[in-house]
């Protein structure tokens, strides 16, 4: 699916916006530019000076003289909630959201979680269906499918894209399974082509998580909008930050007004109208997103486009700069991927390369020399002691054979050894909140790499 090689254009061209993005990341330097350090002094966490001791950008940004217009209006107005005036606040932020994604509707919701659990839902996804999806996401996925009721099916993931392997998807379909889960994990699409083409060939509704990955492209085709239903997230660390908060879209009209339906305790919306113009038409839940959250989104939203683009960039230039570090393999990307957003830069830790250096001590290192880092995901979703709750609850012992519901038996069909590497060995993440750095702040954390990997037999005999 993915080019062996890149050309430093065709990599930028993928990573990088449109138009202005474009151009941009096309400037950067070379990877051999003169700024490059290789001088491997004494590493920081054996006493040595760091690379760095000037801190990173923060987040989530905040202009007061810029932001707080419409939020404090919202305040001071004591109508906070969007009821069914259709020039609410929370409306206008649907339409900007819907419009910057290029799709038809838009529905703001409490959270990206019960996004995902309102499109299973109203889809009809339940007690005796399937979903596969991938190991290699945020626990609030998998709990999104096992809230409706249905059973999670974990595909492994292709250990160079990070993402969900649709070969991996084909042998994990049955009778049972419904849909399809994809999650656009780190801010990096998954192979939404031939994922459409598998649920097309087996008649299968696709859910889209892509609550980290607002913007990003496949073919200039937003993600998100290739689904039955696409689903986003708001938290406080997301790219578009309002706290808390969530998104449905989907060009399906009574879909949405379905959707629409729930999330107000079941009031009839839109089509639903048609079925009962009064009272409950649905069960339902209460899941409205407030008028100062959506406040907040839409003074958040004039920011979007060019923090992605500086992201673009910035993750481009680092990614030329580590590329040839021995045991540091970054991320790849589909051919067809037109924008990756990196709500997280990920690559691989090959100890070997550093004289089986553990990567926690890699990382202990990093640190030292003020880059912080992350592992990742620490435990594995397929084999989590949730899904035994789950198993064992009332309602799952009802919708269930027994056979289905042992949980031993349950891991041993769910095995996913290349998550499995990439949880407890491989992966390291840097923070998005780092590539709205500058160029200089990307030396810093190659030099950083260079100079612990320079002294990797000092550093794993000294700590």
């Amino acid at each position: 699916m993915w080019k062996q090689n890149y050309s430093r254009r065709e990599f930028i061209r993928k990573n990088s916006a449109a138009g202005l993005g474009a151009v941009i990341a096309l400037n950067v330097p070379a990877a051999s530019s003169p700024g490059r350090s290789r001088k491997a002094s004494v590493p920081a966490i054996l006493g040595g000076e760091p690379v760095r001791t000037t801190p990173w950008p923060t987040w989530p940004v905040w202009d007061s003289k810029e932001d707080e217009e419409l939020v404090l209006k919202v305040l001071r107005s004591g109508r906070w909630w969007r009821g069914s005036a259709r020039d609410s606040v929370v409306a206008e932020f649907e339409m900007q959201y819907a419009e910057a994604l290029g799709v038809s509707r838009c529905l703001a919701m409490v959270n990206g979680t019960n996004s995902l659990i309102t499109s299973l839902r109203m889809l009809d996804v339940g007690g005796g269906d399937e979903v596969i999806v991938t190991p290699y996401t945020f626990i609030a996925t998998t709990h999104a499918i096992l809230e409706t009721g249905a059973m999670p099916v974990f595909a492994d993931v292709d250990p160079e894209t990070f993402q969900i392997d649709p070969g991996k998807i084909r042998e994990k379909i049955t009778p049972r399974t419904k849909a399809i889960m994809p999650v656009h994990i780190l801010g990096l699409p998954s192979d939404m082509v031939a994922i459409m083409d598998i649920a097309a060939e087996h008649e299968l509704l696709v859910i889209e998580d892509a609550c980290q990955a607002w913007l990003a492209e496949i073919n200039n085709r937003k993600t998100g909008t290739f689904g039955d239903a696409g689903c986003f997230s708001f938290q406080n660390y997301k790219h578009l930050s309002i706290g808390e908060g969530g998104a449905i879209v989907s060009d399906d009209e009574e879909f949405i007004d379905k959707c629409h339906s729930y999330h107000n305790t079941g009031r009839p919306y839109g089509r639903m109208r048609q079925i009962a113009a009064d009272g409950n038409s649905l069960m339902g839940n209460n899941l409205r997103m407030t008028e100062y959250q959506a406040a907040i989104g839409i003074a958040q939203m004039k920011r979007l486009e060019d923090e992605t683009i500086q992201r673009s960039k910035n993750a481009a230039y680092l990614r030329s700069k580590i590329l040839d570090i021995p045991g540091i393999l970054p991320y790849r990307l589909y051919d067809n991927v037109t924008r990756a957003v990196f709500h997280l830069f990920p690559f691989r830790y090959k100890k070997e390369e550093f004289h089986d250096m553990p990567r926690s001590v890699f990382m202990r290192a990093l640190s030292a020399e003020g880059i912080p880092s992350s592992a990742g995901y620490g435990g594995t979703l397929n084999n989590g002691l949730y899904l035994k709750d789950a198993f064992e609850s009332k309602n799952y012992q009802l919708m269930y054979p027994r056979e289905m519901l042992d949980f031993e038996r349950f891991v041993e069909q769910n095995q996913c050894p290349e998550n499995e590497r990439l949880c407890s060995e491989e992966a390291v993440w840097f923070s998005q909140r780092m590539l709205l750095g500058t160029t200089s702040d990307m030396d810093d954390i190659c030099n950083a790499i260079e100079k612990i990997q320079a002294n990797a037999v000092k550093i794993k005999a000294g700590v």
